[in-house]
């Protein structure tokens, strides 16, 4: 096994100019994620410099057999924490052979909202907050769980520290250090209030980036967990009962709510969201309704509020943000398994350019 091991982290910089980039698209489910690996004649620092390539979308649920080619166009480039040097890991977003984009395909229309001028002006941020469970391979339960059993009640796990309490820190210590390597915009981890939940933040991004980071530091974990033998879980609610949900709230600023009297544009924005409240859940991908109960820290699926401090709330203001009356506010209606171009895109359009 050491002979193995020595070659899957063979360095080949010395050795030759080619670099190994790995392509990664969303599958057909719109969660899985899929990679495959081409050589590249030397380093690529620019999306536009990698040449497209194309699967068999029949395999994946996006093709059919008679007609199965998809192409992958790249869209960005991140530095491969898996095998180093100059070898990178490149999204990809899925298209037909005519340029059309295929329906998985929620980056296209993404795009198409963030760079229409009136949304690039207003140079909107994010910082996307994504739990995620970590469960025992051959029986999908959580790790650090009696098997068909429970542990204690929820309460020392949230950012706990002892053998006891944080189960899995290994696998998010890994992934915090694997993101920053890669070049993604992590700005902190955390245990979560389920024991074996755990969270992660990428943020703050801007636009389209949001998406793209979210998305490449989600394959990332799911490669340690696949070395771990763990399987990474981002289902709402995971485990029934009085057991914490999972979420990936989202914290969202404009400049013009960045810039001095930032509450008033703040405060339009919320009244905006609320008026298309049922859109948004609709948008928030399957299973939100098991999350948003009313319990653990979430509102009713149905009912739309918003308060300074609430995190019980559909939106929450941050304290600082009415005390200094300008900043972000956070939207904790979004499952853990969302997707970020959806979500991001939609806020942007909902709060910049809809108009009631």
């Amino acid at each position: 096994m050491s002979v193995l091991s020595d070659l899957v982290n063979l360095d080949l910089s010395d050795f030759t100019d080619k670099v190994i980039a790995e392509y990664i698209w969303i599958g057909g489910s719109g969660m899985d994620l899929r990679s495959k690996a081409r050589t590249l004649c030397g380093p690529v620092s620019d999306p536009s410099d990698v040449p497209k390539w194309s699967y068999d979308g029949s395999s994946t649920g996006q093709a059919s057999g008679e007609d199965s080619e998809v192409i992958l166009y790249p869209q960005a480039i991140f530095r491969d924490p898996f095998r180093r040097g100059n070898n990178i890991l490149v999204l990809c977003d899925a298209y037909t052979a005519a340029g059309e984009p295929i329906p998985t395909n929620k980056r296209d229309a993404a795009a198409k909202i963030f760079s229409h001028p009136d949304v690039a002006a207003e140079v909107p941020w994010y910082g996307i907050e994504q739990e995620y469970n970590l469960l025992q391979k051959d029986v999908k339960w959580p790790i650090g769980w009696p098997i068909g059993g429970f542990p204690g009640p929820q309460g020392p796990y949230y950012c706990g520290v002892g053998a006891d309490k944080a189960f899995g820190r290994d696998i998010s210590e890994a992934h915090y250090k694997a993101c920053l390597y890669a070049g993604i915009n992590i700005s902190g981890i955390n245990g979560e209030v389920m024991p074996g939940q755990w969270e992660f933040q990428v943020g703050p991004s801007v636009g389209i980036s949001a998406g793209d980071e979210m998305w490449v530091a989600r394959y990332i974990l799911e490669r340690i967990t696949e070395i771990a033998g763990v399987v990474l879980c981002f289902d709402p609610k995971p485990i029934q009962g009085d057991w914490s949900v999972a979420c990936a709230d989202i914290n969202y600023s404009t400049k013009s709510m960045r810039d001095d009297g930032g509450i008033k544009v703040i405060r339009k924005a919320i009244e905006k969201l609320k008026l298309r409240h049922k859109e948004h859940i609709a948008a928030y991908r399957e299973g939100n309704k098991r999350r948003l109960n009313g319990q653990h820290e979430t509102n009713d699926i149905n009912t739309f509020s918003w308060g300074v401090a609430n995190r019980c709330a559909s939106v929450r203001v941050g304290r600082d943000t009415e005390k200094k009356g300008k900043g972000y506010f956070e939207d904790r209606r979004l499952p853990s398994n969302m997707d970020p171009y959806v979500a991001t895109a939609m806020i942007a359009e909902t709060t910049i350019l809809w108009k009631p």
